[in-house]
């Protein structure tokens, strides 16, 4: 009853104070295909290209399909993004198992073309499943 109680009275809180949102309702949708055939496809006018701002909330919209091969885990596809140096981006080490899933990530904190590669031995066309991110000042 008091957890209850609690619970209304910092929802009545939010919303007086405007600020009813959650950080993923800010954050912009992106919808990446991941799929049978070991290609990246991101929606927008390039299709091998995602334009991010610096430390800009992402969430990521996947459709993965199963290529010729999947990890023992059930990933068919993965994503890492890498730097100028091939090193990984924290938060942006991903898994996809089929189907559609929803992932929080943040773009990265210096403007710069990242890469965007598939984590997962999908295929023989595995090494060519990849994307450019770009990411600009605001």
């Amino acid at each position: 009853m008091i957890l209850a109680a609690t619970i209304r009275a910092l929802m009545a809180l939010a919303f007086l104070s405007g600020d009813s949102a959650t950080p993923a309702q800010h954050a912009r949708v992106v919808n990446l295909i991941a799929d049978h055939n070991s290609t990246f496809r991101v929606d927008g006018p390039n299709s091998s290209e995602l334009d991010l701002i610096v430390g800009e909330p992402i969430t990521l919209h996947v459709e993965a399909h199963k290529a010729k091969s999947m990890n023992r885990d059930g990933s068919v596809h993965g994503l890492v993004l890498l730097d100028s140096h091939r090193k990984p981006i924290p938060g942006w080490e991903l898994m996809f198992k089929p189907g559609v899933q929803e992932v929080q990530v943040t773009a990265p904190d210096e403007p710069g073309i990242y890469e965007a590669v598939c984590a997962v031995i999908c295929s023989t066309d595995h090494e060519r499943m990849k994307f450019r991110v770009v990411v600009r000042q605001k």
